[in-house]
């Protein structure tokens, strides 16, 4: 397997750093103060995608993902405010709730994605003593220092800083605005603990006093804690290579002499209407009101795995009405090979599934790999091209092996939003609006069935 590793800027064969069969492997997670929207899963599909790829090659994993419920500043410089205490502001109620709500919201969408959980799961939260540890040990080593309102990371004594983004110190110095803060040695050094004042709603007890974690410092220390000083890869998008990145491998590098990761991987931007997708902007999507507008979530999935990780992705709605009629041009052809008895030729099928492993493992060229499953459905029906197909889908993910006669994606949208809006009246036990939709639902000639999973549409 080969992989582009942005710190070497070129695909290095991959592997493992102590020579075993398990990858070691911490992908930055999301911060839970609102739904994560469908830029921000792109970067977790990018990350199953690698897992599957991994495991197709015959390794097992050892996967971290971080959860961040403290301690992101709205900024990436260290001003602004606290990204959960804002949202617990704005949405009357306490940070813990908000962490706990999103959180599980991130996770269903995992499950809507078909995303495999990384083995370990952390929360900031739960790991304040590892970062104060942390921050001690780079005080100790003389790369942080107090201030008035926290401790910082002094990059002047970091001689490597910049080898992940090419920015260099003299690049930064170069490029530094008014400093916000007098007390920091350098307006570029960061926060690696701030300092609490008493109405801040997160804060816990160290030695400079009450305080919270600064971003950076929770994934150097929950790594360093699960996978050890140095690991085989480190996945996140490509926002977080001047910056967070930056600054994770100068905490691990004052403090152990060592660069934690072997290979940095990083998934590119997904744009909307050819422009940037921001919340700000107010073009973000989240998986559930892609649902409502009759897009499912393997639809989005597999909008997806048309576009190399590595490439910007330009999510329009007509590139999604494009993706929702490939995906189900495809699940027809696999029924059809799955409902044939006729045997394929052994070399042509083997010609695919050399093929296909190539392009698997040439840095994950998924939009390759996707066009031999389709040149293959266009054989002759035959239940063996099916099985092959079921067996490349352990790296697509798309849930091949549960498509049915009719899927919901052949669903009309109005009766997909028409169901959604019905269960949400019986969660919320009005009973009788949910009885008026399934009446109008069961007027347009389908039938909603409840079910352990939630709800089953069918034509009538």
């Amino acid at each position: 397997m080969k992989l582009y590793n942005t710190l070497t800027r070129k695909k290095d064969e991959f592997k493992t750093q102590d020579g075993t069969n398990t990858v070691r492997m911490y992908s930055c997670g999301p911060t839970v103060y609102n739904y994560a929207h469908i830029g921000n899963l792109r970067t977790y599909i990018f990350m199953d995608l690698l897992r599957r790829a991994l495991k197709y090659d015959g390794y097992e994993l050892k996967g971290v993902m971080n959860i961040t419920d403290v301690g992101h500043l709205m900024s990436d410089g260290d001003d602004g405010e606290d990204k959960m205490a804002k949202a617990s502001r704005e949405q009357k109620k306490d940070p813990w709730q908000i962490a706990e709500m999103y959180t599980n919201v991130f996770m269903q969408d995992f499950d809507k994605l078909n995303i495999e959980k990384p083995e370990i799961i952390c929360k900031a939260t739960a790991h304040i003593n590892e970062m104060i540890d942390y921050v001690v040990g780079l005080c100790e080593k003389g790369f942080g220092y107090e201030t008035e309102d926290g401790i910082y990371y002094d990059i002047s004594k970091f001689k490597g800083y910049g080898m992940l983004s090419g920015n260099t110190l003299d690049d930064l110095k170069a490029g530094a605005r008014i400093e916000v803060n007098s007390d920091k040695r350098n307006p570029y050094d960061f926060a690696i603990w701030k300092k609490a004042p008493k109405e801040h709603i997160m804060q816990w007890p160290s030695p400079w006093g009450q305080g919270y974690p600064g971003w950076h410092i929770e994934c150097s220390a929950m790594s360093r804690k699960y996978l050890g000083d140095i690991f085989d890869i480190h996945t996140g998008g490509v926002d977080h290579i001047p910056i967070h990145h930056e600054n994770e491998i100068a905490q691990s590098e004052g403090l152990t002499g060592k660069n934690p990761a072997k290979y940095w991987l990083h998934g590119e931007f997904m744009l909307v209407d050819g422009g940037k997708m921001s919340k700000s902007l107010g073009n973000t999507y989240t998986i559930e009101q892609l649902e409502k507008m009759g897009y499912s979530p393997m639809v989005f999935r597999y909008f997806c795995l048309n576009a190399h990780y590595r490439k910007k992705l330009n999510f329009t709605f007509d590139t999604m009405d494009a993706a929702k009629t490939s995906y189900e041009r495809l699940c027809g052809l696999l029924l059809k090979h799955k409902n044939s008895q006729d045997k394929a030729d052994v070399e042509k099928l083997n010609a695919f599934k050399q093929e296909f492993k190539e392009d698997v493992l040439d840095d994950l060229n998924i939009p390759s790999a996707l066009g031999v499953l389709w040149t293959m459905l266009k054989e002759p029906y035959s239940v063996d091209i099916y099985n092959l197909a079921i067996e490349f889908d352990k790296v697509f993910g798309l849930g091949l092996d549960k498509i049915k006669e009719e899927t919901t994606s052949d669903i009309p949208g109005e009766i997909i939003a028409k169901a959604e809006e019905m269960q949400n009246a019986r969660k919320e036990k009005n009973w009788a609006v949910a009885d008026a939709l399934r009446a109008e639902i069961s007027d347009l000639g389908y039938i909603v069935k409840n079910t352990k999973d939630g709800y089953e549409i069918t034509k009538k």
